[in-house]
């Protein structure tokens, strides 16, 4: 997973895929204007894994929090997502480490029922996001925001995601503020840091 962030920066549409698979399975929002069930997560873990030619271990432990409220005229379902935590990559063979912390906040900004059997969601996905290395040394600082078009046939009931399938999902706003892990990939940074 680099875990987070870089694999997130090039793969931008997996984790929001990830986000909306995890709101789809709330349950359907009431008719009334008043917030829908909370889902907290909490991950912690270690995982054992063969990338970039080497052995490495990926100690996680990822925390947050997804809710969803029915706001205006129509009724609709805005979500917003909080989620915050540290991933240790370690080389096995050497014992050196990478280590990102990252906070991020994923939230509805506009949500449209186009008529048509449609909704259009315009998304924002704001946070930051840090990478040390071996010797707590800061190498890279990502914050910022980026926005999103996601698009989804609302299956006949605009207020119950459950039965929601996406049909499009896109960037609409390129990432803003320092961008020190565009193009950079996961190997790249564990050859270079800790292979």
């Amino acid at each position: 997973m680099f875990s987070v962030k870089i694999v997130r920066k090039s793969r931008a549409v997996a984790v929001a895929g990830g986000i909306v698979a995890l709101l789809l399975g709330l349950s359907s929002a009431p008719a009334a204007a008043q917030p829908i069930e909370r889902v907290h997560f909490y991950d912690v873990g270690s995982e054992v894994f063969t990338d970039c030619g080497l052995t490495l271990q990926s100690d996680f432990d990822i925390m947050g929090n997804i809710g969803g409220n029915v706001r205006g005229p129509n009724g609709l379902l805005y979500f917003v997502q909080n989620f915050h935590g540290t991933v240790t990559t370690t080389n096995l063979a050497n014992g050196l480490s990478i280590t990102e912390f990252f906070h991020n906040v994923v939230k509805d900004l506009k949500v449209t029922d186009n008529g048509d059997g449609t909704l259009t969601i315009i998304i924002l996905a704001a946070g930051a996001f840090k990478v040390s290395g071996p010797d707590g040394t800061l190498l890279f600082n990502d914050p910022g925001q980026v926005r999103f078009e996601l698009v989804l046939d609302h299956g006949g009931t605009p207020t119950d995601p459950s039965d929601d399938v996406e049909l499009s999902f896109s960037v609409v706003r390129e990432s803003t503020g320092r961008n020190d892990l565009e193009g950079i990939e996961f190997c790249d940074v564990v050859q270079q840091f800790i292979g």
